[in-house]
């Protein structure tokens, strides 16, 4: 068929699948080719590919809050006239980027001389600098306590690397040799999506690649609008409760309107608290991510593609300045991390009568981050997925808006000096129901040196909701040693003091059948 018409449904499914693996491929490029445990072990990283309009054609099956968020990164880099051979990065949440352990590349995709798309890769990087080991202290007050910022800044012109700025960079960092190992992964992996495009075209033509670039957006919103115009319109709210900023345990409230209208859904924070002090609040990128992860979860049946195409019916409004849109220079590092789940989390509250939306899950990463002068470890530990109507909840998962695996401890113990005292799932912890939420996690971590401890965390007060009846799970808690943590905290360790976090459990679904009494069957 003619461009206009569109692609047949074959040719379709074969461009679609091409152009998922080309992203899968640079994922794999990255993960195996880096040096941290972050990203080799734990894949804490995305990637993606665009077209020359800024569009995402084809994402791997990666981080939830990195993929949402990438559009702004290569806007950003779209406006400082990439050529062919450069490649750009940023970290700046304030110029694309989510937070600024997260440092994207974006590279023009040329491999003829005009530029066909760009290949993207985001990966988080143990420490960038700033005031704590991990570049992810509870207690940052503005963004340059955080870490190094980065624009968007080539690192690569005409093929030639720049080696001015990588040593800036590396100059901020406190692991200066791992870092470069990374970055120079993500080149890698950047590089791979040039040739694998070419090679596409190769065997496909110029005309029908690029035509499937169009195809597979139009068609995309197309499934996207037919399963919107499904759902009953009319305005859904909910509220959800930050505990906490790092600086003050007070809650602090997120409200969203969904309003569905036709094939279009406007997601609204307005009434939402305004930004605060502490470090959780979130650029629009990282908000606009959340949400419209929270509008795939509900439409997922009829969504089997992700592109451009699945955001375009997707509007969302947040008042500049709140917490869910804040300006320079508020502190952001624990947004992407835990306001993210809130935000997906209350949107999903907010239509949960609509579709198959499962019960809350834990509803927070857990963020542990262990470091000295010389290292850096981070984890996010994984908790309770929500149950659904067709079955109970995941146990010890990752859930929402992260994706990663854990490391395990083999690699932990070999590069950092930690020793892992106790790893366990948190029996009986998920909500009961029809169907259980799924279990928590017990972790202990043992330091074998004095370190720095920061955690960022949530649902430490406040449950995840069971629903149709169902029980909500249990909350999580942390330990130094015997004594009870704030959900975000930092601290001086010890050698020999144990860290423990106990994972939420996720909520139920469903209330739970009653036991038959005597004689009863």
């Amino acid at each position: 068929m003619t461009q206009a018409q569109g692609l047949d449904p074959v040719t379709r499914s074969v461009m679609a699948s091409g152009l998922a693996g080309l992203a899968a491929e640079m994922g794999s490029v990255l993960v195996r080719s880096s040096y941290s445990a972050n990203i080799k072990e734990r894949r804490d990283c995305s990637a993606a590919l665009f077209d020359t309009s800024g569009r995402m054609i084809a994402q791997a099956a990666h981080i939830p809050v990195h993929l949402g968020a990438l559009p702004e990164a290569v806007a950003a880099v779209m406006a400082r006239d990439p050529e062919p051979g450069d490649v750009f990065t940023v970290n700046d949440p304030y110029s694309g980027g989510s937070h600024l352990p997260d440092i994207t590349m974006v590279s023009p995709l040329a491999p003829w001389g005009d530029i066909l798309g760009y290949g993207v890769t985001r990966a988080h990087h143990n420490d960038v600098g700033g005031m704590q080991p991990g570049s992810m202290p509870s207690t940052s007050q503005e963004i340059y306590q955080e870490g190094l910022i980065i624009p968007p800044v080539r690192v690569m012109r005409a093929g030639q690397p720049v080696g001015d700025v990588i040593q800036l960079i590396l100059a901020n960092v406190r692991t200066p040799a791992v870092r470069r190992g990374d970055l120079r992964a993500q080149l890698a992996a950047n590089r791979l999506a040039e040739e694998r495009l070419a090679r596409l075209i190769e065997q496909r033509g110029m005309e029908l690649v690029l035509a499937a670039f169009d195809d597979l957006v139009a068609y995309t919103e197309r499934q996207t609008r037919e399963a919107i115009s499904r759902l009953p319109d009319g305005i859904y709210r909910a509220e959800g409760l930050m505990e906490g900023d790092g600086t003050v345990t007070d809650d602090i409230i997120i409200r969203v309107a969904v309003t569905i209208a036709g094939d279009e859904v406007e997601i609204d924070f307005t009434g939402t608290a305004g930004a605060v002090r502490g470090n959780i609040n979130c650029p629009l990128a990282v908000t606009r991510s959340a949400s419209l992860f929270a509008m795939h979860v509900l439409l997922a049946r009829d969504m089997p593609i992700t592109n451009s195409g699945t955001y375009a019916p997707v509007k969302v409004v947040a008042p500049e300045g709140s917490l869910v849109n804040a300006r320079r220079p508020s502190a952001v590092v624990a947004a992407n991390v835990e306001t993210s789940q809130r935000i997906a989390d209350t949107v999903l509250m907010a239509v949960s009568g609509l579709g198959d939306v499962p019960a809350q899950g834990q509803g927070t990463m857990n963020v542990l981050v262990l470091g000295g002068a010389d290292w850096s470890y981070i984890e996010t530990i994984g908790g309770g997925q929500g149950a659904h109507r067709n079955g109970p909840g995941a146990s010890g998962v990752h859930v929402g808006m992260t994706n990663t695996l854990n490391t395990p401890i083999e690699a932990l113990e070999l590069e950092y000096p930690l020793r892992v005292r106790r790893y366990e799932l948190a029996y009986g912890s998920g909500g009961a129901g029809q169907h259980r939420g799924g279990d928590g996690i017990v972790r202990a971590v043992e330091v074998l040196e004095a370190a720095s401890l920061s955690l960022l965390t949530e649902r430490r007060r406040h449950a995840p909701q069971g629903l149709a009846g169902g029980e909500p799970g249990s909350l999580g808690r942390s330990l130094l040693d015997d004594e009870p943590l704030d959900a975000k905290v930092s601290r001086e360790m010890a050698p020999g003091e144990v860290v423990t976090v106990c994972t939420p459990g996720g909520g139920g679904w469903g209330s739970a059948p009653e036991e038959a009494g005597p004689g009863g069957g």
